[in-house]
C-alpha cells in the first residue's frame, strides 16, 4: 500500500518561511478591523457582490427579488412529479405530524412533538438518505450559549446582529439566545458529552464575532456527537423513520389552502408515497451541493435546498437568498478534500491566517464573510500559493496551537482535524495547511415567526406548514456567526416540535390532498417559457460530467 502523498516539493518549500516567522507572530496581536474596514473588504472582495452571479425571479409569490442563479433556477423550475401521475386517493401514510428531513432539526421537532402529547406511532419523520445524513454531523467547531457570569443572552444577540450585518429577523434572534442555556442543559441531560474540565466544568471557547467565550463543543465533532444523542433517542421512541424517502412534492387542501401532506419518492424502488398529515414541518437543510458561485462546499451530499423550493410553491416568503456563506477556511490541499470544512475551532485555538510571504493579514476572528474576503483579496493579489492542480490557498499555521497550548493539544482537541490530513500525508501538528474559502450555509430561506410558522410575502402564517434550521431564514441576516448553526437547528427545531403538538390538539378533521397550489405556478411557468427539462427538487447533485452524459444509456 503507497504512503500518504503530503506535500509536494513545491508546495512544501513555502512552509519553511512560516516556519520562520512564527516566533514572532506569538508575540503578536493582530488588530482587528472597524466596521467600515470590514464594509469595504466585503464589497470588494466577498463573491456576494460579484456582478453576475445574481438576477431576480420570475415567478411565484416573490417575483422580482434578487437571487443567486443557481437558486433562480431551482426556484423557476416544474415539479419533479407529473400531478396526473398521482392517485392522491390511495393514501399511504396518514399521520398527525409528517417531518420532512433527517438532521438535527428534525429530530429535535420529533422529541418535542413527543414532550408535548403527540404519540410517537402518529408521527413520521422522512428523510432524503438515512437518518442523521445532514449538514449536522459535519459542524464541528460548538454551540454558543451565553452560560457564563461574564456573559448574557444580550451580548450574544448584539453579536449575532451584528455578525449578521444587522438583517436578521429580531423576534427570531432573541429567541435564538434566550433558549440557549435551555438547549444546553437538555442536550447534557440527554447524554451529550461536553468538553469539561476534571473538575467537571464546562470548557468555553471563543469563536469569531463573539465577544465571550461561549462555545461548548465536544472535541471537534460536536454536530456529530448532539446527532448522535437525537437520533438515538428519536429511535429509541419507536418513531417511523422511512430513510431514501426524500419528499417531492407538498399537498393542499383544496379549500382551506392549508399544508396537508406530502408527495414522497423513494430513491431505492422509485415508487412514490402519499402522505396526509394535519401538520408538516420541514428541516430539509441547505443548499451546498448546487455550488453557488462554483465554490466547493462542505456540504453534506443531500443538501440541495428541497424544503425552499416545495415551500415556494404553496406562497411561503423567502428571504436572504441574494447571500452565501463561504467558510473562510475550507481544505485547498489535498485535492481529494478540497473544500471540506477546516473547523474555526482551530482559529479560536490561535492559529494564524499568513500568506506566502509568512505574513499573518487578517485578525483569525473576524467575522466569517470578513475573513473570507481577505483571504480571497490576498490570493487574487498573488500573495496565495498555487497547488498542482492550480488552486490558490494561504496557510493556516496550525501548529501554532502547540506552542500556545503545549505539545499534544492538536490530537487531544482537535482529533478529527488530526484524522483527516494525516490519512493524506500532512501532520497538522508539525506543518500548517493550505486554506481558501468554501460555499458552506445558507444563510436566507423560508421566512418563519418565532413559533416557525412559514409566512406568506403578506407575514400570514401558511396553515399547518412549519420549518426550522438551514431552511429558514431571518436568525443569522447576511452572515452566521459559529456555534449558531447548532444552536439554530435545536432552539427551532423545539420550537417545530411544540408548535405542531399544539396545532394537532387544535384539528378535529382530516385535511384533504390537491396539487391546487401548483396549477398557478405551473401557468406562470409556460408563460415564461421555462424548458420542462428544469425540474426541481433535484434531489442529488450530478458530477458526472459532460462526456459521460453523452455517453449515458439508460438499460432497465
Amino acid at each position: 500500500m503507497a504512503e500518504p502523498m503530503g506535500y509536494p516539493p513545491e508546495i512544501k518549500k513555502h512552509i519553511k518561511i512560516v516556519e520562520e516567522t512564527r516566533p514572532e507572530r506569538l508575540k503578536q496581536v493582530y488588530r482587528r478591523l472597524t466596521l467600515e474596514e470590514r464594509e469595504k473588504l466585503l464589497k470588494a472582495w466577498h463573491p456576494d457582490y460579484k456582478p453576475g452571479t445574481k438576477r431576480p425571479l420570475r415567478v411565484g409569490p416573490c417575483k422580482g427579488t434578487i437571487v443567486y442563479n443557481e437558486i433562480a433556477n431551482l426556484l423557476e423550475a416544474w415539479p419533479a412529479i407529473d400531478p396526473k401521475d398521482i392517485d392522491l386517493s390511495k393514501i399511504d401514510y396518514d399521520v398527525d405530524v409528517l417531518i420532512i428531513g433527517g438532521g438535527g432539526a428534525g429530530a429535535s421537532a420529533t422529541l418535542w412533538a413527543i414532550y408535548n402529547g403527540v404519540p410517537p406511532d402518529s408521527i413520521l419523520l422522512v428523510t432524503k438518505l438515512r437518518f442523521g445524513d445532514a449538514n449536522t454531523v459535519k459542524a464541528q467547531g460548538g454551540i454558543q450559549a451565553a452560560d457564563r457570569p461574564e456573559d448574557s443572552p444580550i451580548l450574544h444577540y448584539l453579536d449575532t446582529i451584528g455578525g449578521g450585518h444587522f438583517a436578521n429577523k429580531p423576534e427570531l434572534v432573541k429567541a435564538l439566545v434566550c433558549d440557549a442555556v435551555f438547549i444546553i442543559k437538555w442536550l447534557e441531560d440527554l447524554g451529550v458529552m461536553f468538553d469539561k474540565t476534571d473538575e467537571g466544568v464546562m470548557i468555553e471557547y471563543p469563536g469569531g464575532g463573539a465577544c465571550r467565550k461561549r462555545l461548548h463543543c465536544a472535541k471537534d465533532y460536536t454536530g456529530l456527537e448532539i446527532m448522535r444523542v437525537l437520533k438515538d433517542e428519536v429511535l429509541n421512541r419507536g418513531v417511523n423513520v422511512l430513510e431514501f424517502t426524500p419528499a417531492v412534492e407538498l399537498l393542499t387542501d383544496p379549500e382551506t389552502g392549508s399544508v396537508s401532506g406530502a408527495v414522497l419518492w423513494n430513491i431505492e424502488t422509485q415508487e412514490y408515497y402519499v402522505v396526509r398529515s394535519k401538520v408538516t414541518i420541514l428541516t430539509t437543510g441547505g443548499f451546498g451541493r448546487i455550488h453557488i458561485a462554483g465554490f466547493p462546499t462542505t456540504n453534506h451530499y443531500g443538501a440541495t435546498m428541497d424544503g425552499v423550493v416545495m415551500a415556494y410553491r404553496v406562497g411561503a416568503n423567502i428571504r436572504d437568498l441574494d447571500t452565501a456563506q463561504f467558510h473562510p477556511t475550507g481544505v485547498a490541499w489535498p485535492e481529494a478534500i478540497r473544500g471540506e470544512l477546516i473547523t474555526e475551532k482551530v482559529r479560536g485555538m490561535g492559529a494564524q491566517l499568513v500568506n506566502i510571504h509568512g505574513e499573518q493579514f487578517i485578525y483569525q476572528l473576524e467575522p466569517r464573510d470578513v475573513v473570507a474576503s481577505a483571504i480571497i483579496a490576498e490570493c487574487a493579489n498573488g500573495r496565495g500559493i498555487v497547488t498542482p492542480t492550480g488552486a490558490a490557498g494561504v496557510w493556516l499555521d496550525i501548529p501554532m496551537i502547540e506552542e500556545i497550548h503545549g505539545s499534544g493539544t492538536i490530537k487531544r482537541n482537535l482529533p478529527a482535524m488530526y484524522r483527516q490530513f494525516i490519512r493524506h500525508g500532512i501532520d497538522i501538528s508539525e506543518e500548517p495547511v493550505l486554506t481558501y474559502p468554501t460555499l458552506h450555509y445558507q444563510n436566507g430561506g423560508i421566512e418563519i415567526d418565532p413559533y416557525t410558522r412559514v409566512l406568506n410575502p403578506s407575514k400570514e402564517p401558511i396553515p399547518n406548514l412549519l420549518a426550522a434550521g438551514e431552511v429558514t431564514g431571518g436568525v443569522h441576516g447576511r452572515n452566521r456567526l459559529m456555534g449558531n448553526s447548532l444552536l439554530d437547528v435545536t432552539v427551532f427545531g423545539r420550537r417545530a416540535g411544540t408548535t405542531a403538538a399544539k396545532l394537532v390538539k387544535q384539528m378535529s378533521t382530516k385535511p384533504k390532498l390537491s396539487f391546487k397550489h401548483l396549477e398557478r405556478f405551473m401557468s406562470e411557468l409556460e408563460r415564461i417559457g421555462v424548458p420542462r427539462t428544469r425540474r426541481a427538487p433535484i434531489i442529488l447533485p450530478d458530477y458526472r460530467g459532460e462526456r459521460v452524459l453523452l455517453r449515458s444509456l439508460r438499460i432497465l
